[in-house]
């Protein structure tokens, strides 16, 4: 039941952001929900061979932050098939991870304030459609905000699963008034043919890769690690680069370990016994490969409704993310940070918030270059008057 209930909460939480991301790099309807079908299967199958193998109860994930970048990302040169392109360096680049450990010392160096700052600018305008959403369409909005307002202060873990089901009931009501609905109910995938573009990989692949890797893995193993669980590094990046690059030809942009929604298969809840544990990631992976099978007939269904409807519950799922990244840019996971960090994730933040493209590459990678530089400023040694002198010297003699 605890594998049951973490599949279907992750999905109804988050499914919308994925789509929106994909949408959003150039991706057609059918193509957007060909990934998010290609990405359930594989982190389902994924969890299911990592936990039974492993023992443990590892799950897996789709990256909610890496699909936040790719809305901020918007069109890239080359469109659709670029955006697969950077699909397929980003899991390349986790799989490289596990097995080259100075790969993952380089991202590791990147203060963890700059990272959750980039993340923070880039969740922020999809954190925004459910109030702009209020004002374009009140009468199908206001009722999905209202339940989740209601949830969240009885039951904050099933808010976003009850706002997805008020959802359902509004697009339910518009589907009869609009006399029916159209669209796929079978799985289907489209395979799309990459296609690498610098702008592309600078704007999509490495942000994606960098935001992954710090607000997916790395948290998932030190939540793991809480229950006692170590999970094997070099396997699970492996597996999960690679589920990423499989999955990217059809429009999955990337899997990796779950964070958050971990905790509850390894915790005592799922079972007294921490060697039985493994058997709720079985479960959970089951789910999800059902889950795989019924998503195209979800979104041939949510089709009916305005856009802005299905991004509330995406914005509504983001906002959790959304104050952990800023309380962990601003102030820190493990203490106050100095005024030079808080400057540099500042900027970092405004930049990626800005949506600004520039040279085709988007917001997200000019903010992660921003903030470093800022970081290189502060810690660069200051020109010292003592040093002028000796300066003036060496150019006379030349």
């Amino acid at each position: 039941m605890a594998g049951v209930a973490i599949a279907f909460i992750g999905y109804t939480s988050t499914f919308a952001v994925v789509l929106a991301g994909l949408r959003a790099v150039g991706a057609s309807p059918a193509e957007a929900t060909s990934g998010l079908v290609a990405l359930c299967a594989s982190l389902g199958l994924g969890t299911l061979w990592l936990s039974r193998r492993c023992r443990m109860p590892i799950t897996l994930a789709w990256s909610t932050p890496g699909a936040a970048v790719l809305a901020s990302a918007g069109h890239v040169a080359g469109g659709w098939q670029a955006a697969v392109g950077a699909f397929l360096v980003a899991g390349g680049l986790v799989a490289l991870t596990g097995f080259w450990p100075r790969l993952g010392a380089l991202v590791a160096a990147i203060p963890a304030s700059i990272a959750q700052a980039m993340l923070a600018g880039v969740l922020l305008e999809l954190c925004l459609v459910p109030v702009k959403a209020l004002t374009s369409h009140p009468w199908e909005v206001a009722p999905i905000l209202f339940t989740w307002l209601i949830t969240v202060v009885t039951a904050p873990r099933w808010a976003i699963p009850a706002a997805f089901g008020a959802t359902v009931i509004v697009v339910g009501f518009l589907a009869v008034r609009s006399g029916g609905l159209n669209g796929p109910w079978l799985p289907q995938l489209t395979l799309t043919a990459p296609q690498l573009t610098w702008p592309a990989i600078a704007g999509i692949a490495l942000p994606l890769y960098v935001v992954t890797m710090a607000a997916q893995n790395v948290p998932g193993v030190a939540i793991m690690s809480s229950f006692g669980y170590q999970v094997p590094w070099r396997a699970a990046m492996g597996v999960t680069g690679l589920g990423s690059v499989l999955a990217a030809p059809f429009g999955g942009h990337a899997v990796n370990l779950a964070a958050i929604s971990a905790a509850l298969p390894a915790s005592p809840q799922a079972h007294a016994d921490p060697g039985r544990r493994w058997m709720a990631s079985q479960a959970f992976g089951v789910t999800y490969l059902g889950i795989a099978a019924g998503t195209t007939a979800l979104t041939s269904f949510l089709a009916v409704a305005p856009p802005e409807v299905v991004g509330t519950v995406a914005g509504l799922g983001l906002l959790g993310t959304l104050s952990y990244a800023l309380t962990a840019a601003i102030a820190g996971s493990g203490g106050a940070l100095s005024p030079a960090e808080r400057t540099a994730a500042t900027v970092t933040f405004v930049v990626a918030a800005s949506g600004t493209t520039l040279a085709g590459v988007s917001s997200a990678f000019w903010a992660l270059l921003a903030g470093l530089m800022v970081c290189l400023a502060f810690t660069a040694p200051p020109w010292s008057s003592e040093a002028t002198p000796a300066a003036d010297e060496s150019v006379e003699s030349a």
